[in-house]
């Protein structure tokens, strides 16, 4: 068990990031490329990039393994959307951190000696992670970057509607079936016991598409406080055909008037609800609902249900056919 203890001052400091973290989604896909389950939402992924992989992806598999303690250096720029940026904190990492992390790695598994040299704050095996990690990021995360930003924002505006309807400790309650509110903590169910006081420092929640079943964290409770937990997932987001853009008859079909209005104000605000859509292009629900209902078949929106409210986001594939349509 998780337990996350707040003081009044953390319910006022509590944010969620509005886009995936890149260093967080790396880490947390190299869980995913090393196991086995999840087939259904990561197995087509696994197996494309298992093929594109080299050698060097075992320097990320040491460093964050399938299970068990991952360093925790590898997520210092919690809420930086740049890899670039975010990269320049990990190279910046204190010689004590990189200590303090590679001894804790040491007492789970046997070490190779680029690992070891981290240790040291070795500049080279450091520059060696920066461009294992930019290459890895290339082929696993870069082709899906859209649909998984169009995931985090859909789940952002969800979190947001639970806030002005249910409050800060509403919100926190309903982040996952494996988190319970039990004022002034938030309990997660772990695998293992660990306490989280934040002290007045506030609380970052991740929406993260790689992390599967249980919401995650630091192990060091130093550092600056984060929770990390799963977002929903349309089916077939890693499959090329679902990815690509739709073929002439459905461009027309799509970019007629209306139904163009519908995917551009869709796009405008993620989240939007289906008599938002209505009233904002003066069309009937029936009329909105139907357009929405067609652009979902088509892979360019997401739609999830809250309460009685049908809340429409756009996909990485809808983007790019905005994009592609306004040159």
């Amino acid at each position: 068990m998780l337990r996350i203890h707040f003081e009044p001052d953390d319910l006022a400091r509590v944010r969620v990031l509005d886009a995936p973290d890149p260093l967080w989604e790396t880490l947390l896909s190299v869980h995913m490329l090393q196991k086995s389950d999840a087939e259904i939402p990561f197995g087509q992924w696994r197996s494309r990039v298992r093929g594109l992989a080299t050698p060097s992806v075992r320097l990320l598999t040491t460093l964050a393994p399938a299970r068990g303690y991952s360093a925790d250096f590898l997520t210092p720029a919690v809420g930086s959307k740049d890899l670039d940026l975010a990269l320049d904190r990990l190279l910046s990492t204190s010689g004590k951190l990189l200590r303090t992390d590679v001894a804790e790695l040491a007492e789970e598994q046997p070490l190779p000696a680029p690992v070891t040299r981290l240790a040291t704050g070795d500049s080279e095996v450091l520059h060696l992670l920066d461009r294992t990690v930019r290459h890895y990021f290339s082929y696993a995360l870069q082709p899906y970057w859209n649909t998984m930003t169009a995931q985090v924002s859909a789940d952002r505006q969800n979190r947001f509607q639970s806030m002005l309807s249910s409050g800060v400790e509403g919100m926190l309650n309903g982040l996952h079936p494996g988190v319970r509110w039990r004022s002034p903590t938030l309990e997660v169910d772990y695998p293992v016991d660990q306490h989280l006081h934040l002290g007045g420092r506030g609380l970052t929640l991740v929406p993260s598409f790689f992390c599967w079943k249980h919401p995650v964290t630091l192990k060091d409770a130093h550092r600056d406080p984060v929770l990390v937990y799963p977002v929903e997932r349309s089916p077939g987001w890693s499959d090329p055909a679902t990815r690509r853009l739709p073929g002439t008859r459905s461009l027309v079909a799509l970019l007629g008037k209306t139904r163009a209005a519908v995917l551009e104000a869709i796009a405008a605000r993620a989240g939007v609800s289906t008599s938002e859509l209505a009233l904002r292009l003066g069309i009937s629900p029936a009329g909105a609902s139907q357009h929405a209902t067609v652009l979902r078949d088509a892979g360019l929106i997401v739609t999830q249900r809250r309460g009685g409210s049908a809340m429409h986001s756009v996909t990485g594939c809808g983007l790019s056919l905005l994009e592609a349509a306004s040159r």
